[in-house]
C-alpha cells in the first residue's frame, strides 16, 4: 500500500493534473471576487461565494465541460494532499524536527479534506444539482442554534473560522507564504501572496466573527459563510468601497493560485 502512494506521489503526470486544482481554485477566487465588486457597484446580485462563482462558470458556453474538469483536478489535488499526509512532500526533504513534520501533515490532510469539499460542491453544480452555500449554512446554523450543545459547537466553529482567517493573514504580513514556493520568487508573485492571504484571510475571519454572533444571538441567516462577511461589509458605512477594495483582494489570491499552479513544492 506504501509502495502505491509513493508510486503515486511521484508520479509527473499526477503531479500536473493535480496543479491544474490552483488553476480552479484560482479561477473560483476572481470570479467570487468579480461577484463581489459586481454587488458594491449595484450591478449584479447573488452570492459572492463558491456557489455564486459556480453558478456563474455553469452559465457560460462549455462552463458545464468546464466544472467536469475542476471537478477531477480537485479530486486529483486532494488525493495528492493526502499522500503529503501519508509521505511527505516529494520536493521538500524535511530537515526538522517531528513536531514541525506532524503540523505539516495536518495540515495537508486539512487540505485535503477542503479540496475534497470543493470538488463535491463542484460536482453538484457540474449535474446541475448545485446548492447555494449560504442558504446550506444558514439552514445548518438553524439547525444548530435549536440546543445548547449545538448552539456551543457553531461558536466553535466561528472560532475556528476566525482562527484560519488570522492564521491566513499571519502568513501573508510574515511572507510565510514563500516557504509553500520552489526557488526565488519574483517581486509580483511576493505582492500577489502578500495582498491575496491578507486580504482572503481579513474576510474569513469576517465570516468566522459572523457565525459567532449569529450562534449568541440567535441570527441564523448571519452565518452564511463567505458570501454574508462581504454582504455585511457593504452594508457598512463607505461599504461600496470596502467590499470593491475586498473583491480586489480575492481576485490577487486568485491571481496568486495561478503561480502557485506553476511554483508550489508539490
Amino acid at each position: 500500500m506504501t509502495g502505491t502512494a509513493t508510486g503515486l506521489a511521484q508520479n509527473r503526470v499526477f503531479e500536473h493534473v493535480a496543479r491544474t486544482g490552483y488553476v480552479v481554485s484560482g479561477l473560483l477566487h476572481v470570479i467570487i471576487g468579480y461577484l463581489a465588486i459586481r454587488i458594491a457597484l449595484g450591478t449584479g446580485g447573488g452570492s459572492a461565494d463558491q456557489s455564486g462563482a459556480l453558478t456563474a462558470l455553469s452559465t457560460k458556453p462549455g462552463g458545464i465541460i468546464a466544472l467536469w474538469v475542476a471537478v477531477i483536478a480537485l479530486v486529483i489535488m486532494a488525493f495528492w494532499r493526502l499522500a503529503e499526509t501519508a509521505l511527505g512532500r516529494s520536493t521538500d526533504p524535511k530537515n526538522q524536527d517531528n513536531k514541525s513534520e506532524i503540523l505539516d501533515r495536518v495540515k495537508a490532510f486539512a487540505l485535503a479534506a477542503v479540496y475534497f469539499g470543493f470538488a463535491y460542491s463542484t460536482l453538484g453544480f457540474a449535474r446541475g444539482a448545485g446548492k447555494s452555500t449560504g442558504d446550506t449554512n444558514a439552514g445548518l446554523s438553524a439547525r444548530l442554534m435549536q440546543t445548547t450543545s449545538g448552539t456551543i459547537i457553531l461558536v466553535i466553529a466561528g472560532l475556528i473560522i476566525a482562527a484560519v482567517g488570522a492564521y491566513h493573514v499571519y502568513k501573508g504580513a510574515s511572507r510565510s507564504f514563500l516557504d509553500d514556493l520552489n526557488g526565488t520568487s519574483s517581486d509580483l508573485v511576493r505582492r500577489l501572496g502578500l495582498i491575496g492571504y491578507v486580504a482572503k484571510g481579513l474576510v474569513i475571519a469576517g465570516a468566522g466573527v459572523l457565525v459567532i454572533i449569529a450562534a449568541c444571538f440567535s441570527q441564523p441567516a448571519k452565518a452564511t459563510g463567505l458570501d454574508g462577511a462581504l454582504k455585511t461589509l457593504g452594508a457598512q458605512p463607505f461599504g461600496a468601497i470596502l467590499l470593491i477594495l475586498a473583491g480586489l483582494g480575492i481576485i490577487t489570491y486568485g491571481l496568486y493560485s495561478f503561480a502557485m499552479a506553476r511554483y508550489a513544492k508539490m
